[in-house]
Parts: structure tokens; sequence; C-alpha cells
């Protein structure tokens, strides 16, 4: 890789590396885990469609890929220039320049990076065939499941739905917090609910990339590699429809600094992001048999998230037990075992939604954002937040970052925007000692 430019191929069958050029190669051994372990290839009722492969293939590409090349070697210290080249079985589908439009759309949104993605055909079987288990049951529904506060409210209300076809979730382990993921999951069990509840567990931990320096620390296509994952599931088990549960107000990400605009911040479920990857998969599946990526949680606020899941008994312990965070001090080396910081963003908006919901929260964080003591650098979000709700928010502000798709409300999104602010302006009298005594 020189310059500005990074081209990485992903080695296929032959390794038929593209002609022109500086490559770098990357392929299973991207990852840390064993193969079987990174794609889940354990008792799925049917075959993985060649489409939904292809599509898994290429976000494990584009995730490596974005880990790979460091924003601090480009100039503004963000915006990099990738070429991918990744093999795939339905070639002609992936060469249309309509794909090529989606998917380049749909990876600048995520990164804000210029990405150039070409394709080559995949020659012999890259990776092993699935384990089938034609009598296991197929799923009737698909979600993600991270651990996450949304994830859990999302699977325990699905858990109580009168279908006696199974929920399948989908679980990405998380490093360091497997067992708090597993623990939750846990919950959704306790219920008991008259639905079969099965668990998908894989892997995307990456792999260093031989340069003994560290990996890119901004992870914007982890989100889809996730989506794809759960994709490919659903396809295996004919489900029609995706669940990617995230409470509207963090789907949006509302930029709280100009600084924060776009890319900037995470837009992995933002409305745009999965319109632009309904579009991509409409493009490439198999008609009648594609997939639909949807957010259920779109039109909540954190708090009325916290709020459902304790209307379908998940109590205040099993929702404090869960992980929002951004940056889990778990995950980080030396870090304590604690899974929320308590002071990024998204476990401010967590704070605050325990607070509607339960009206305390006892999680267990490694830092209280308004402490005196604070680090200043680790009271960045704080500070930002408490400049956010003190200024205006208009119809205006939402139109001006990502854009909405076509069929969006712009209204709505406001009026949801504005729920969520007032939930979060609650956070504002712990500022003050006093205000944090009469809270408790």
């Amino acid at each position: 890789m020189t310059g500005h430019d990074y081209s990485l191929w992903w080695r296929g069958h032959r390794g038929d590396r593209p002609r022109g050029g500086r490559w770098t190669e990357i392929g299973e051994e991207a990852f840390q885990e064993k193969e079987r372990r990174v794609i889940g290839r354990h008792h799925l009722p049917g075959p993985v469609p060649d489409w939904a492969e292809d599509l898994f293939r290429v976000a494990r590409a584009a995730f490596i890929a974005d880990k790979y090349v460091r924003r601090t070697g480009v100039r503004d210290r963000w915006t990099r220039r990738i070429s991918l080249d990744v093999p795939v079985t339905e070639h002609e589908r992936w060469q249309s320049a309509t794909v090529r439009t989606h998917l380049t759309a749909l990876l600048q949104t995520l990164t804000g990076d210029l990405w150039t993605v070409d394709f080559r055909p995949l020659t012999g079987s890259q990776v092993e065939e699935a384990m089938l288990f034609p009598d296991d049951p197929r799923a009737s529904e698909v979600a993600l499941f991270s651990g996450g506060l949304d994830s859990l409210s999302w699977a325990a209300t699905r858990s109580r739905a009168d279908d006696p076809r199974p929920l399948l979730l989908v679980m990405f382990r998380e490093i360091g917090l497997l067992r708090l993921q597993q623990r939750v999951y846990k919950a959704v069990e306790r219920l008991d609910g008259p639905r079969p509840v099965m668990l998908l567990p894989m892997s995307q931990t990456p792999a260093g990339d031989g340069s003994g320096l560290r990996l890119e620390t901004s992870s914007r296509t982890r989100g889809l590699l996730y989506s794809a994952g759960a994709i490919r599931a659903a396809a295996a088990h004919g489900v029609d429809t995706v669940h990617i549960p995230e409470n509207g107000q963090l789907a949006i990400n509302p930029p709280l600094t100009p600084a924060r605009s776009a890319a900037c911040s995470t837009r992995s479920v933002h409305p745009w992001t999965l319109n632009r990857l309904n579009a991509l998969i409409a493009a490439v599946g198999d008609a009648g048999s594609a997939v639909q990526v949807v957010n259920p949680l779109a039109q909540l606020t954190k708090g009325e998230v916290c709020k459902a899941g304790r209307d379908v008994g998940l109590t205040p312990s099993d929702l404090e037990s869960t992980l929002s965070c951004g940056k889990p001090p778990a995950r980080r080396s030396g870090g304590p075992p604690i899974a929320n910081c308590g002071v990024c963003f998204p476990c401010l908006v967590r704070r605050s939604g325990l607070l509607h919901a339960n009206g305390t929260d006892d999680t267990r964080y490694e830092a209280l954002p308004w402490a005196g003591d604070l680090h200043p650098d680790r009271g960045t979000d704080w500070r930002a937040l408490q400049r956010w709700l003190l200024g205006r928010y208009t119809l205006t502000d939402v139109l001006t970052d990502t854009p909405l798709p076509p069929d969006s409300d712009p209204a709505m999104v406001f009026d949801l925007i504005g729920r969520g602010r007032k939930e979060l302006a609650r956070l504002l009298r712990f500022s003050d000692p006093a205000g944090a005594a009469d809270a408790a």
C-alpha cells in the first residue's frame, strides 16, 4: 500500500491476485478465531444461498480493510481511499453498475471514505460446506442480539409472541464480554415465553496485520458485518426479514457538534444505511427469496425501549446487566472487567433511558461523567451533550446531516429526537452534587 491509496484483495481459492498496483492480501487468517466459529456453520436447517454467502464475504473483506487501513496515515486523519477486490459466486450480479453504486454508497455512508470495489469469479469452494441438520426447526424470525439493552428488550418482547416456530437470535461474541452476553441471553430464557428461542453465536475478532501496530480504532463497518451474518442465517432459515433492534434515538444519532456530522458518528442502523443495504440485497438476491433488514425500534427512544422491556417482564436488574458502551473497559487491554464506561455518548443515552423507565440506574459504571476528578479527555461527550441540550434543535438539523430515505417522515424523526432530548435533559441536574443527591 502506498501513499493515500490502499488496495486489499480477499484471496480466492486459487490465489488469483488482481493485476496492477500493490495489493495487500487478506482472507480467513485475518480473523483470530477458526473459520467455523467465524461464519457460524452449525445447525443450519438448509444451505446458504450463494448471494448471501457472497454478501457475507464482501462484508468481512470491508471490515478487515476498515481495520487494517489506519486513519492516522492520511492527511486529514479520517478520509481514506480504499480499493477492495473480492471473489464472488454470483459474479455477473455483483459486476453490475447498480450493485456497485449501492455498495459504494453504503460503505461511504458508514465510513466517510472513498471506496472502489471490484469483483472476480470465485473459483472452487473457499469454505467447507455447512453441516446441515434438516430435522432442526426452521426459525420464523431472526434478530441480531448483541447483549445490549435494545436487543434484550426486543428479544424478550418477541419471545412472548404467539408463534410456535422459533425466534433465532444471532449473536457476535465480544472480546472479554462473552459471559455478559450469555448472562443477558439467560434473562430472555428466564421469561419462559411460549415461543422457542435459539441462539446462533458467531465471532469476528480481527487479527493483526503483521506490522505489530495497533489496528484502526474506529470500526464503522462492524455493523455491516453483523447485519450480513444475520442476513446469511435468515436466508438459510427461509426467513425474509432480519430485525436489527436499535432505539431510534441512537439509530439517527444526531451529531452533538459539527465535528461529529455524517460518518464521524456511527451510522450503522441509520434509516439511510438500512435503505442502502436493502437496495443492495434486492440487487444481488435471488428473486422471491431475498431478505429485508428492518429496525423494529426505530420510532422509540431509549427510555421507551427500556419501558417496553419492563412491560414484558424484564427486571431493572436484567436491564442494568446489559452492554451499551461504545468503548467497553473490558475490551480495552488492561481495562477493568466492567461492561460500560459510563461516560461515552451511548452510556449517557443508556443512563437517561434507565432513569426514564426505572427511576434509578444501578449499573456498575467505570466512571461518572460529572465527577470532578474525571480526566478532561473523558468528559468530552458529557460537555458536548450539555451544550447540545442547552441549544436549539430544529427540523432543519434533522435534514442537514445524513439524509433520510424518501419514505421517511422528517416530522416523526424530529418528534422522536425531541422526546429523547427530554430524557437526556434529566441528566443535567446530575452535573451538580445537590442534583445527584436528589436523584439518588
